[in-house]
């Protein structure tokens, strides 16, 4: 529950911050016709997108969503109104006789199950704390249920959708000595832009697992650097030190060591975890003692800023932004659209 909160706040964050650019942009910036002139030398629409183009993309992908989830929740309100009318009764009947009559109330043992999974998390009055995940999951049964219901109505209705997705918009993202997991010949590249002490960076991992493990041969991920100093001073070290484990052979070791233990992320810390990976250690010190790696580590930031990578996670699906921490349905849905061969 708090992930969806901290992951609905970051797209809001995303998408107020990407409007310092007028919606009617979008729509206008679409043939090569000059934008401004310097000293008669013009800057067209095509040199605007060339630098936009990630941005834009990940705007037109969040109107469509909101204009697409406008228009599900529309189609349902009419389905339930002309099922109504053909019933004879209101939709507030409707809706009691065939979803709330349908729900059970939720149990205890539900409740528990919840609170154990993720009271980490929770803070406050465990009393309180329990009346609120009660009343969250029956919502959820309820939103569920009434899920069912509409779709049974429209698996027999006639509902034409015309409401078109946006163009696909790619930008090319370098991947040359990039570590790879995976793959390397398969169809579909991912690549993640992360920060080895980002909290959402951590969390996704379980869901780059869930997508290279139902897409064997299908998906490579690539990963890149992009460590927020700002937020986490010692992220820079922490990638620089694995592309000194990625020098001999051990990067996805190193890197599964480094999310599984952050934000511990000392000296110290980084020379043992190279022990429990098994590099040769003091060549691995000496690595990251040099600063080997620092340029190659800032040529990954600096391509990430001119992708339009603001934030951690950030993910490239052949070319294809995907902002933030995602669930895997999201991955799933461009995946299959790639391996479609959209």
């Amino acid at each position: 529950m708090l992930l969806l909160q901290c992951r609905a706040i970051f797209l809001t964050l995303a998408f107020v911050t990407t409007l310092g650019m007028p919606l009617l942009v979008v729509a206008q910036t679409k043939t090569a016709e000059p934008l401004a002139e310097v000293n008669g030398e013009a800057i067209t629409s095509t040199d605007l997108e060339r630098g936009l183009g990630a941005k834009l993309s990940t705007l037109e992908e969040q109107l469509y969503t909101l204009k697409r989830d406008e228009l599900d929740n529309l189609i349902a309100q009419r389905l339930l109104a002309q099922e109504a009318a053909r019933r004879g009764t209101s939709v507030t009947a409707l809706v009691d006789a065939e979803v709330t009559s349908k729900v059970g109330l939720v149990t205890e043992k539900e409740v528990d199950a919840f609170y154990q999974a993720n009271k980490e998390q929770l803070r406050g009055d465990e009393a309180a704390m329990r009346e609120n995940i009660r009343a969250h999951l029956q919502q959820l049964k309820l939103a569920a249920q009434r899920l069912r219901f509409v779709e049974s109505l429209r698996a027999k209705s006639k509902v034409v959708v015309h409401l078109q997705a946006p163009p696909v918009i790619r930008v090319p993202v370098a991947i040359d000595g990039a570590p790879v997991r995976g793959n390397k010949d398969a169809p579909v590249t991912l690549v993640e832009f992360s920060d080895f002490h980002c909290p959402f960076c951590s969390r996704a991992q379980s869901t780059l697992k869930q997508v290279l493990d139902r897409y064997p041969g299908k998906v490579k991920l690539v990963y890149r650097d992009f460590p927020l100093e700002g937020l986490h001073p010692q992220a820079r070290a922490a990638a620089e030190a694995a592309r000194c484990a990625n020098d001999q052979g051990k990067f996805w070791e190193y890197h599964d060591v480094l999310y599984t233990t952050a934000p511990r992320g000392g000296p110290d810390d980084l020379h043992r975890y190279a022990g429990q990976v098994g590099l040769d250690v003091p060549k691995f010190d000496q690595c990251v003692s040099s600063g080997t790696h620092r340029a190659a580590v800032r040529r990954d930031m600096e391509e990430g800023s001119r992708l339009g990578v603001t934030g951690t996670p950030a993910f490239f699906v052949n070319g294809r932004p995907l902002q933030g921490a995602q669930p895997l349905e999201a991955f799933v849905k461009v995946i299959e659209e790639e391996l479609r061969g959209r």
